[in-house]
């Protein structure tokens, strides 16, 4: 898995996002995502974050072992 997969992946969710995905041990598993959008206003962080863990979808299950998360409003 590259960075573009995932930035592409979340930028189809959140349009107007700002991401940036940076693979932490290069083993294409670990990840730490940037991610700023508009769509998180009035959310909890925890609300922020269930929303890019949905918008991943099945790649929590298998590609992505580990994600670290940056979350804001633009």
């Amino acid at each position: 898995m590259k960075p573009e997969d995932i930035e592409n992946k979340l930028r189809s969710q959140f349009p107007d996002a700002e991401v940036k995905a940076r693979d932490m041990t290069g083993g294409g598993d670990h990840w730490q995502v940037d991610i700023v959008s508009q769509d998180f206003s009035g959310k909890t962080l925890v609300q922020q974050h269930q929303m890019v863990y949905q918008a991943l979808g099945d790649w929590m299950k298998k590609e992505i072992h580990a994600l670290a998360l940056n979350t804001s409003v633009k």
